[in-house]
């Protein structure tokens, strides 16, 4: 029996099972630093590349120490996307759905809008 409160590493209990649920991470280095106007346009494709009803449209902010940041609110939840300058150009998209998600047909979209030099995935 799982505790409350329990921190797994690796695989943890399905809580429930009835309630789609798809994590994926997109990580990659580019070419060129990525914009708020870029991270916009991505999250407003990706949106698109998904098939996802978009109910925010992206709003973006910048930390002066960590570099820019992007959201999109969809109805089946939402992205994340984060994006680096130094100590390398580098970007990581976090998307949590509740309808399923081509992952490779993500991957390839972000691949080919960042120009990504190196890019990895998972489905969580």
């Amino acid at each position: 029996m799982t505790r409350v409160g329990t921190v797994h590493h690796g695989t943890m209990p399905d809580l429930a099972p009835m309630i789609c649920r798809q994590r994926l991470v997109v990580e990659g280095t580019c070419p060129t630093p990525i914009t708020d106007t870029a991270i916009r346009a991505y999250l407003v494709g990706l949106s698109e590349v998904a098939d996802m009803s978009v109910l925010l449209e992206p709003v973006t902010h910048r930390s002066e120490r960590y570099g820019w940041a992007g959201w999109v609110h969809w109805e089946a939840s939402g992205a994340h996307l984060y994006a680096w300058d130094t100590p390398l150009l580098f970007f990581s998209v976090d998307i949590y759905t509740c309808k399923p998600v081509d992952a490779e047909e993500v991957v390839d979209f972000t691949r080919r809008f960042f120009q990504a030099e190196r890019i990895v995935a998972k489905v969580c």
